[in-house]
């Protein structure tokens, strides 16, 4: 049988991080061990049933038997807009302002395809979502990865940025609340942000994937916000983590019309617009009561307690996030970041992210998702005390 050569672009792109977690995972289960996996990013709770009886009901609505709009139904577009007054106080036009998007991933390799050249440089965080780096190898745009240290409270620093660099640039992503650190951004970052992209000419990109959940009574900061943020860029937000709707693959744009035009362009020859009813159910999580987000943020903080707690109990100085649902723990000495997530795999039968698959700044640290429950965040860390590590 003839072998057909992949192309260039698919040869360059990175491996599928969490494609290899997944993996681990499945070849210990079947090996019948019962493993804790702390490794994943997907919420465990069911999408809230108001939501899933709209999609049911929408299911059956002859309207959605056909092609929806290509670029969204207006209710969902009309919701969105609403979803951002009511949270941020931020007006969006929905016929300009918002882009439906197959889930938030897919608008994030989309961008650089759709507003980069060739030579321009996309300013990307480092430790940092792996899928960040897809979009520029697809644009063949190179990346500058900017560090998030502790001592920087996981933020970048932007005068570390050399000048050359800058001038290159025409693409800044940033994400808070981070996955994978859990830092939160200040009001003062993101106007720092808006100054510094003004100065050198950059869209801004903030992925808001975990835009609901904030620790300790803080509420996360929309980059849209601050003055002057929309003329500059955009904020993508996903209805897979506020509403744990993970697997419906529903996510929007919001923000600069010129951004939202290029998503929408690109869109309408990648495809034809998402089944009608998900954007109908997707428009009643928006618009519909929000305990339900409450009350998720509750259960997240809970877990948090357990695993911050727990692991200072068996000499485990882990620090807490302060947003995200997930925790960015610090490796004990002696250890890598791809060594200690083996030993434990190895030995307490515990997956988790090593460090080092979110970039270079990840050496040192794991991450640990809140993801299940509290009684097996518990079991893991009974596990970990067995080994006498600490």
């Amino acid at each position: 049988m003839k072998t057909f050569p992949h192309s260039d672009m698919l040869k360059q792109l990175p491996e599928q991080f969490f494609a290899v977690l997944a993996d681990r995972m499945e070849k210990a289960v079947a090996e019948g061990h019962d493993v804790i996996n702390l490794g994943q990013g997907s919420p465990d709770k069911p999408t809230p049933p108001h939501v899933i009886k709209r999609l049911q009901e929408a299911s059956e609505e002859i309207e959605n038997h056909k092609y929806p709009p290509f670029r969204g139904k207006k209710n969902l577009l009309n919701a969105v807009a609403e979803f951002y007054q009511r949270e941020y106080g931020v007006d969006i036009d929905p016929d300009t302002e918002v882009a439906l998007l197959f889930g938030a991933k897919a608008g994030l390799v989309e961008l650089p395809l759709s507003l980069m050249n060739p030579g321009e440089t996309m300013l990307v965080p480092d430790p940092g979502y792996p899928d960040y780096w897809s979009g520029p190898a697809m644009a063949n745009v190179p990346m500058h990865k900017m560090p998030l240290l502790e001592k920087n409270n996981f933020l970048p620093v932007y005068d570390d940025i050399p000048e050359d660099v800058k001038k290159a640039s025409k693409m800044l992503l940033l994400n808070y609340p981070n996955n994978p650190t859990g830092a939160m951004a200040s009001e003062e970052f993101f106007d720092e942000t808006i100054e510094f992209a003004e100065k050198n000419d950059l869209c801004v990109v903030h992925d808001f994937a975990y835009g609901a959940i904030g620790f300790d009574g803080n509420r996360p900061v929309s980059y849209l916000e601050r003055p002057g943020a929309k003329d500059i860029g955009i904020e993508i937000y996903t209805m897979s983590k506020t509403y744990n709707m993970a697997g419906w693959r529903i996510a929007f744009a919001v923000g600069n019309p010129s951004v939202i035009e290029a998503i929408n362009i690109i869109q309408d020859h990648f495809y034809c617009s998402i089944f009608g009813a998900v954007q109908d159910a997707a428009a009643e999580a928006l618009t519909a009561s929000q305990d339900g987000v409450d009350e998720l943020v509750e259960l997240y903080e809970d877990r948090r307690k357990a695993l911050v707690e727990g692991a200072r109990e068996i000499g485990w100085n882990v620090a807490a996030p302060e947003g995200s649902f997930f925790a960015w723990l610090k490796v004990p000495e002696g250890y890598t970041s791809a060594s200690f997530a083996d030993m434990l795999l190895e030995e307490a039968k515990i997956l988790v992210a090593p460090g080092i698959g979110f970039g270079e700044h990840g050496e040192g640290y794991i991450r640990v998702g809140l993801v299940l429950e509290k009684e097996r965040i518990q079991e893991a860390l009974d596990r970990i005390k067995k080994l006498n590590i600490f």
